[in-house]
C-alpha cells in the first residue's frame, strides 16, 4: 500500500512497527475505460509508476530490484518482524518506554 512506501521512506532509525501490525505491499493497480489508445496510455503510465515505486523501495530497503518486484507482485502482508527483516522498518516496538518521573 502507499502507506508502506511512506513508512519505508521515513527517517532511518525512526521507522517503527508494533508487534501486531501488518504491513502490506503491492504493485500499483487501477481501472481504466475508454478508447484503446487511452487505455494504452494509462497502462504505460502505470508501468512507469511501478518501476519508479520499485526503485524507491530498493533505495530504502536495501533489497534487490528483483526481490522488490517479487514481493510486490501480489498483495503481500508482512508481520512487523518480517517487515523489519525485509528492510521496510527498523525495529518492532515491544513495549512503551518507561515514563520519566515528574519533575517537582
Amino acid at each position: 500500500s502507499m502507506g508502506s512506501l511512506l513508512l519505508t521512506a521515513g527517517e532511518k532509525g525512526l521507522r517503527f512497527g508494533l508487534p501486531n501490525a501488518r504491513i502490506m505491499v503491492h504493485q500499483p493497480s487501477g481501472g481504466f475505460q475508454g478508447q484503446v489508445t487511452d487505455i494504452m496510455l494509462h497502462a504505460q503510465e502505470i508501468l512507469s509508476l511501478k518501476k519508479r515505486l520499485n526503485e524507491i523501495y530498493v533505495k530504502h530497503t536495501g533489497q534487490s530490484f528483483e526481490a522488490i518486484e517479487n514481493a510486490l507482485e501480489r498483495d503481500n502482508f508482512m508481520t512487523a518482524s518480517a517487515a523489519k527483516d525485509f528492510g521496510l522498518i527498523d525495529s518492532v516496538l515491544e513495549q512503551r518506554p518507561a515514563d520519566e518521573p515528574a519533575k517537582v
